[in-house]
């Protein structure tokens, strides 16, 4: 299982989304998404919920959670 960080890079390229892309289209700054994604720090839930939306998703799969 990847770590929440990978999780949310591997989401992003498999859109074909770039950082600044995201960041346009959410409003959330794209030095806050790469801390997130390097795992510098913990998004919020509602950045995760921002992103899940964006993306057509659910937030299980934004975080690549295997739930039983």
């Amino acid at each position: 299982m990847l770590n929440y960080g990978e999780a949310l890079r591997r989401q992003r390229l498999t859109m074909g989304k770039t950082l600044l892309e995201v960041e346009k289209a959410t409003g959330i700054s794209n030095q806050n998404l790469s801390r997130w994604e390097r795992g510098v720090v913990l998004p919020n839930i509602d950045f995760c919920v921002k992103l899940a939306k964006y993306y057509g998703i659910t937030l299980e799969e934004l975080i690549d959670v295997q739930l039983p």
